[in-house]
């Protein structure tokens, strides 16, 4: 079996969700497709680096992400940091031969997004956003129900992504309320995992009509390197602005002729991770809610009348990935079980020299959505989507094993 080397730079909340991933993939799925070794990892210091090395379970350890990227003993580039250094850091690992997954928003902007994607297609090495909501099993489920039509034709998609940890006024300053740093704010951060689920199970977004809203336009300075996600309060020490998105509402037309809405907030009080989608079709409905995430809800029109409505399915080892997971549904399915599918399916993309989705296609054309939805929202307009443009460059989509 096939060992592939990989180098993380970023070791905060990220890189522990990808470092479990990558010592429990085998556990899970064995034979594995490969199995990752945890060589290097990155973070901006050199006690910050080895501190981590030793709690996430890495032979080496640097404070500057280069030394990953020139490694010619590294196989896999993991990108977790902040925003503002995926562009540089893929494009870098690219032009190094090296396999890449980055954490999601795949850039600041759709022109970094445009960049990335270039340059791992002219590189041709394999890659992937990691948008790992998708791999949870009853999402998997929907689009299996949704393909076989067991639903119909799409009419409507409804999704939502509302939090609460920002909802504090007096929480800190996170990189994430920094357009420099973030690029946007509640859009980039977590409404694209909902864009992301409505491009999976209905397809392309063709026009978005769209409102962006700032309520908190200062927070407290943060002090030391931790993103505290709200977790603490900032005190009275001095403030500074907040210039980045709160909360964005969008309908949507998809390029099938459904039409759709999502609406993703951090700052609703009572709201943890609520992550929801309900698509109604020709022939019935599927409603799921993460934070009840062994659960997919699905109606049919040809139930008999007497006996219709919504019944729950508890995902387990008949649905997709369920074999490799737990004994019996409902067991529990959590967090880390959706970064195991993802890190399974990268490296299965890497041995088989395949691609895997979603990929750095993915990630551009979802910037281009962000895009669409600023423009609305300054304009008051609808605003169409751009589609990506063709590969720059032709061939495999894995040149390097």
């Amino acid at each position: 079996m096939k060992e592939l080397n990989v180098g993380l730079i970023g070791a905060g909340f990220m890189g522990k969700a990808h470092s479990l991933a990558y010592a429990a993939m085998p556990m899970f799925f064995w034979p594995a497709p490969a199995l990752p070794v945890r060589r290097t990892i990155a973070e901006a210091t050199e006690s910050l680096a080895e501190e981590a090395s030793r709690r996430f379970g890495f032979q080496r350890y640097t404070g500057d992400w280069r030394t990953v990227v020139e490694d010619p003993e590294i196989d896999v580039v993991d990108i977790a940091t902040p925003n503002h250094l995926h562009a540089e850091i893929a494009i870098a690992a690219a032009k190094a031969g090296k396999h890449i997954i980055s954490e999601k928003p795949l850039a600041r902007t759709s022109d970094e997004a445009r960049a990335m994607y270039e340059a791992v297609t002219e590189a041709g090495v394999v890659n992937m956003v990691a948008f790992n909501y998708r791999r949870t099993p009853a999402v998997a489920l929907a689009k299996k129900f949704i393909d076989e039509g067991a639903i119909g034709a799409i009419t409507n998609f409804r999704g939502t992504y509302l939090q609460d940890w920002s909802a504090d006024p007096d929480s800190p300053l996170s990189w994430r309320f920094q357009k420099a740093i973030a690029g946007s704010g509640a859009l980039g951060d977590i409404a694209t995992h909902v864009v992301d689920i409505a491009r999976y199970l209905v397809g392309d977004l063709a026009e978005v009509s769209a409102l962006l809203s700032t309520f908190i336009h200062d927070r407290p300075l943060q002090s030391g390197g931790a993103d505290s996600l709200g977790t603490t309060r900032g005190g009275d020490g001095p403030r500074g602005p907040v210039d980045v998105d709160d909360e964005v509402m969008t309908m949507i037309r998809f390029t099938g002729g459904a039409v759709g809405s999502i609406e993703a907030t951090r700052n609703g009080y009572g709201r943890n991770n609520y992550i929801t989608f309900e698509v109604h079709g020709t022939k019935g409905s599927i409603f799921f809610n993460y934070e009840r995430r062994d659960e997919l809800q699905v109606a049919f029109a040809d139930d008999p009348g007497d006996r219709r409505g919504f019944r729950t399915i508890y995902t387990g080892p008949a649905h997709p990935n369920g074999s490799a997971l737990w004994p019996i549904p409902a067991l529990g399915i959590g967090y880390g079980e959706t970064k195991i599918i993802e890190a399974h399916d990268f490296f299965t993309a890497i041995a088989e020299g395949s691609e895997v989705s979603p990929n750095f296609r993915d990630g551009y054309q979802t910037a281009l959505i962000d895009d669409a939805i600023v423009r609305s929202g300054e304009t008051g307009a609808w605003v169409r989507v751009p589609t990506v443009e063709a590969p720059v460059a032709a061939g495999a989509s894995s040149s390097r094993r």
